[in-house]
């Protein structure tokens, strides 16, 4: 069954209805759930196990690895509370990106997102998925097609957004440099953006003078965006 629902892009893991009693570990440590390309979990220093934290799931960029997505919000973590979850994709990226259909990389997300929620308290109200270039296209297709988990979308320079399906109303942040050349502008963000509001979600929209990156200042206002609104 679960394999089934991992070839539909569908995440199966959820955080613990109760708040965790046993202290877990903080700082920086591996996964520890492969052999190789593994992934990473930070949890800040202010983490106390009967106070549920914000949990991010950030996606590398093609040709890297774990490292580079837990580097997109490394910077904010500690100030913002905020547990970070950093995979890396089983080939050079994303199984969608890759083989044009979902399954191994979502099994494998959901298994770090199951290890994470067993051991850590969570906020249901605060579980975001974010990555960068084709971390972010992926970013938004998980996003879009589970909801009914993840509650925010961090996307920064995204090429496209393909869900298997539509379950639930994340919202949304895009970010995208003005002179990327990587994934240009007109045919990515400025195109997604609009359909995304389009179909209903709710979408901050941030265009900045650069190529294909992520400013500081994109991150910093992602994670304040994603930890305070609706507060």
């Amino acid at each position: 069954m679960a394999g089934n629902t991992h070839q539909e892009g569908r995440l199966q893991a959820r955080p613990a209805m109760e708040e965790t009693e046993e202290a877990a570990p903080v700082g920086l440590r591996s996964l520890g759930l492969t052999a190789t390309r593994d992934g990473y979990l930070y949890v800040p220093a202010t983490y106390r196990p009967k106070r549920s934290a914000p949990l991010a799931l950030l996606l590398h960029g093609a040709g890297e690895d774990a490292r580079d997505g837990l580097a997109l919000l490394r910077a904010q973590a500690d100030a913002a509370g905020l547990i970070l979850l950093a995979p890396t994709s089983r080939e050079y990226t994303w199984d969608l990106l890759v083989g044009r259909r979902y399954g191994p990389d979502v099994a494998g997300i959901d298994q770090a997102l199951d290890h994470t929620f067993s051991n850590y308290s969570v906020d249901p109200k605060r579980v975001a998925v974010g990555g960068y270039s084709d971390g972010a296209s992926y970013a938004l297709s998980l996003g879009i097609a589970n909801g009914d988990l993840l509650t925010h979308v961090l996307a920064f320079s995204p090429g496209f957004a393909a869900p298997s399906g539509q379950v639930g109303y994340p919202r949304i942040f895009v970010s995208h440099g003005t002179r990327d050349r990587w994934l240009p502008i007109d045919r990515c963000s400025r195109r997604v953006a609009p359909q995304l509001k389009l179909a209903g979600y709710e979408v901050r929209y941030r265009e900045f003078e650069g190529g294909h990156v992520v400013p500081p200042k994109m991150a910093r206002e992602a994670v304040n965006w994603f930890t305070t609104e609706g507060d």
